[in-house]
């Protein structure tokens, strides 16, 4: 399946039970099959309106590998964590160099958010998109976060104003 996303055309590969075995922002080989959930979350993700997924996935790789992926959906939309951080998470501190490797080698980036994996000093560090995709993933996952609590704020002010009580009649005039 091919997407439009803010980045440019991505493409997603579904096995025939319905689970993403790849995504990427370059033509995949085998990007075939359909899963309609896929298609609607894949598309509210990039319209801002979700921020992690509940489908199927079947990455191929070792279990090593799978440990740090299941590891990488754990990392919050928006927020980021290092490579050493990561390590420690899948009960490895010394396995850092390790990790990263999984991490490059994740089939399923965005999804599976390896973006988010950062290097120990904050400074992005390797992506397959390339650093500047990478910049970009987490700018605009902080721009939605801070757009959504801006609204959240309106919203709780607007619910306030509403529950206020009515002004007293001898100022309304004022």
């Amino acid at each position: 399946m091919q997407f439009d996303t803010p980045f440019g055309p991505a493409w997603v590969s579904i096995d025939n039970n319905g689970a993403v075995t790849a995504f990427s922002f370059r033509e995949l080989q085998n990007a075939g099959g359909r899963n309609p959930d896929v298609e609607r979350q894949v598309n509210e993700f990039f319209a801002g309106k979700r921020k992690s997924f509940d489908i199927p996935l079947a990455p191929r790789g070792t279990e090593f590998q799978r440990r740090v992926w299941a590891e990488l959906l754990k990392i919050p939309f928006g927020e980021t964590i290092s490579y050493g951080e990561l390590a420690r998470r899948i009960g490895n501190p010394a396995a850092s160099r390790a990790v990263g490797r999984a991490n490059a080698t994740n089939p399923i980036g965005v999804i599976v958010p390896c973006h988010r994996v950062i290097g120990m000093n904050g400074k992005l560090t390797g992506y397959a998109g390339g650093l500047a995709l990478k910049d970009k993933l987490l700018n605009w996952e902080r721009a939605i976060i801070s757009r959504t609590a801006a609204q959240d704020a309106q919203q709780t002010v607007l619910r306030a104003a509403a529950a206020a009580p009515a002004q007293h009649a001898l100022f309304q005039n004022f």
